[in-house]
């Protein structure tokens, strides 16, 4: 099930809410640890298992903690969780390379990848290290941790929420009609940015794919296209699961902050993604030294988290790949570029910031480097590419304005907009702001009933 369906909007949403609200409070982890198993089994009945069994692994290793060796029993659960995620998701992928490297026949699994396990896997584990730390204290409710791991706003694709965001929130948090209200302007602006926006952009990029007569300004407008679809889609999820969670009394972090004007590779990974950048920041990048190391260490340090930031991502060398491309421009960032940067015209560095991300995404969305690599020679003619066709400029006729809708979204400018209009007519946008979103909610239907492109790209992960 997804967020942006009828099925969810509609039917789930509001059977859970009835449930939740109408029982005493006591009771409401319980509801909402049922609701999210119900949710999970929606898509996939048989790999909710798993994730219960990955439940149960933290919740007893937690409380083992408090009694013995805390670090084996850490090793031992951590590598039990790896080692599920390993063979669900990696398994495969190790056991191909085998074959090609050695030539070999060994069979593969073709197993599914259940949806969202890289996301509880590493909160899970995260969960398990403050634990070791004494960050937090191990929870003696099963209910409480099951409810934090599998809850349905973060459960398939994230923000990654820590348990100390969130521990004291499991036993005690606040509901009020502003918070509620908050949260259900959150949540239709998300729903909003992944039904007409991220959508739109992935038709333009399914076009692209199956386009017998590509030219270079469409390969550009593909690279732009597909950018800004993975913001709108991943950001318009992280935008509804903090809605939800807001609705339902808690509070996530934000995992998203205007990362397209960002003035280098650096700055934009902190403001991309922050839930997943922090998690390595916190539990690989500072354990093994962090940047206060000798200049060989830094690149150890960075080359390790990165090539796990891309394997991440997806079994593929094309993710893999992804992740060191960034490696290698932090690195001469830190070591070469920095003053460079620093000196540079600002709407320079914004070009190049969005010339290395459009290229790495371009790798990203790629099925394999032979595809990566033609799409990325495309862009200055190098299959042999026509400039412009008939082809192109048709679609772009038809896709220009939601393009230049998403450029302008992807930027803080209409937040500012809207926040300067509030301060000089705050009655004005208290009676607009619920006409809009109740006019967004509908046209939002609309299309739900109406489309069947409706993919979230983060669910492959």
């Amino acid at each position: 099930m997804v967020f942006s369906s009828i099925s969810f909007i509609y039917y789930f949403l509001p059977c859970l809410l009835i449930a939740y609200f109408i029982v005493p409070k006591k009771f409401r982890n319980f509801v909402l640890f049922i609701s999210s198993v119900v949710f999970y089994m929606y898509g996939e009945p048989k790999f909710v298992y798993i994730m219960l069994l990955d439940i149960l692994i933290a919740y007893i290793s937690g409380r083992l903690m408090e009694k013995y060796n805390k670090k084996i029993i850490l090793s031992f659960s951590v590598s039990i969780i790896l080692t599920i995620l390993f063979i669900f998701k990696y398994f495969d992928f190790a056991i191909f390379n085998i074959n090609q490297i050695l030539n070999t026949n060994i069979s593969l699994l073709n197993i599914a990848l259940p949806i969202g396990i890289s996301f509880y896997t590493f909160q899970i584990i995260s969960y398990l290290i403050d634990v070791y730390r004494e960050t937090v204290k191990p929870q003696k409710s099963f209910l409480k941790l099951a409810t934090y791991i599998s809850m349905f706003p973060q459960l398939i694709a994230g923000p990654i929420v820590r348990y100390e965001t969130i521990e004291k929130q499991l036993d005690s948090r606040e509901y009020n009609l502003e918070k509620f209200s908050i949260g259900v302007r959150r949540f239709i602006i998300g729903l909003s940015k992944k039904v007409l926006i991220a959508n739109a952009l992935g038709e333009f990029c399914t076009i692209f794919s199956s386009a017998n007569e590509k030219t270079i300004i469409l390969t550009w407008a593909y690279g732009s296209a597909y950018s800004l679809q993975v913001y709108f889609d991943f950001s318009a999820y992280s935008d509804m699961a903090i809605g939800l969670g807001k609705i339902l009394g808690f509070e996530f972090l934000e995992n998203f902050d205007y990362p397209y004007v960002s003035k280098s590779i650096t700055e934009f990974w902190r403001r991309w993604h922050i839930s997943l950048g922090t998690w390595f920041r916190d539990y690989v990048y500072f354990p093994l030294g962090g940047s206060r190391v000798s200049k060989t260490k830094l690149i150890r340090n960075l080359l390790v988290v990165w090539f796990l930031t891309g394997l991440w991502h997806g079994a593929n060398w094309n993710f893999i790949i992804w992740g060191l491309l960034f490696f290698v421009f932090l690195i001469l960032e830190k070591i070469v570029l920095k003053n460079v940067l620093e000196k540079m015209p600002k709407i320079v560095c914004r070009v190049y910031v969005l010339f290395i991300v459009m290229i790495s995404f371009i790798i990203f969305n790629a099925n394999n480097m032979h595809e990566a690599y033609k799409n990325i020679i495309g862009l200055f003619g190098g299959n042999g590419e026509s400039i412009i066709n008939n082809y192109t400029i048709y679609y772009l006729k038809n896709y220009f304005v939601i393009l230049l809708i998403a450029i302008i979204g992807a930027t803080p400018l209409m937040k500012n907009v809207v926040e300067k209009i509030k301060v000089k007519m705050p009655k004005f946008i208290n009676l607009l702001e619920p006409v809009v979103l109740a006019s967004l909610l509908i046209i939002v239907t609309a299309y739900l009933v109406d489309n069947s492109y409706n993919p979230f790209l983060y669910f492959r992960f």
